[in-house]
């Protein structure tokens, strides 16, 4: 892991509101951080090698990929089909199977059409 160490964005700090608040199950409304019985500590984070809370790190912060690559410093890549980011291993170019399974049959229809219209053209 490197030691490129920052400070987070605007944008970045409210998407880990909005996951810790739609997602940690740790977290209440009207009590904040159940566990701790105070105010969340994800909500004030502000730099990428502060501590994150265990069980926002386990279970919350995989559910977006781009932000858990800020926090783990892992090369990201964008999916082809859907343009959502996803962690770069190997020569995946689709995030998912769903993805992988859509582009190959948008592939197939238009090969397919291609080849129609030279049989046509003949």
């Amino acid at each position: 892991m490197s030691n490129n160490y920052r400070e987070l964005t605007g944008r970045e700090k409210q998407r880990i509101k909005k996951l810790v608040t739609s997602l940690c199950a740790n977290y209440d409304k009207e009590y904040g951080c159940l566990p701790l019985d105070c105010d969340c500590p994800m909500l004030g984070i502000c730099f990428t090698n502060s501590a994150l809370c265990r069980y926002f790190r386990k279970s919350v912060l995989p559910e977006d990929a781009g932000l858990e690559a800020v926090f783990t410093q892992i090369s990201t890549t964008h999916c082809k089909q859907c343009g959502k980011p996803f962690p770069t291993d190997g020569k995946r170019v689709y995030c998912s199977q769903r993805c992988a399974e859509e582009a190959r049959r948008k592939q197939t229809a238009a090969r397919v059409r291609k080849y129609r219209e030279k049989q046509q053209q003949m």
